[in-house]
């Protein structure tokens, strides 16, 4: 099952540098994983924001939140998730 996630961090503007450090190299590291799992497959930066835009293929909604919810900076998201179908006008389906 396909997933469009819109991911938008918040970090509190108090935060220490170490903290932010700490906790943005395990998202790296932990996203990295899952991209090489082959759960992540496309993750994009949005320009000028501290956001992206990824495709998650996972086998259930169960997972996909069970992945997201382990992120490092989950507690700091705002996600919007969206389900995907295969288009019928696609020349690759």
């Amino acid at each position: 099952m396909l997933y469009h996630v819109r991911m938008d961090v918040r970090l509190p503007p108090g935060l220490d540098e170490k903290t932010r450090t700490d906790i943005v190299m395990q998202e790296k590291q932990y996203a990295q994983q899952l991209q090489r799992a082959g759960k992540w497959p496309h993750i994009w930066r949005i320009v000028g924001e501290y956001a992206n835009f990824s495709v998650f293929d996972v086998d259930s909604n169960d997972e996909l939140h069970q992945l997201l919810s382990a992120l490092p900076l989950y507690p700091y998201m705002e996600l919007t998730v969206v389900p995907l179908a295969t288009h019928p006008s696609d020349v690759n389906a």
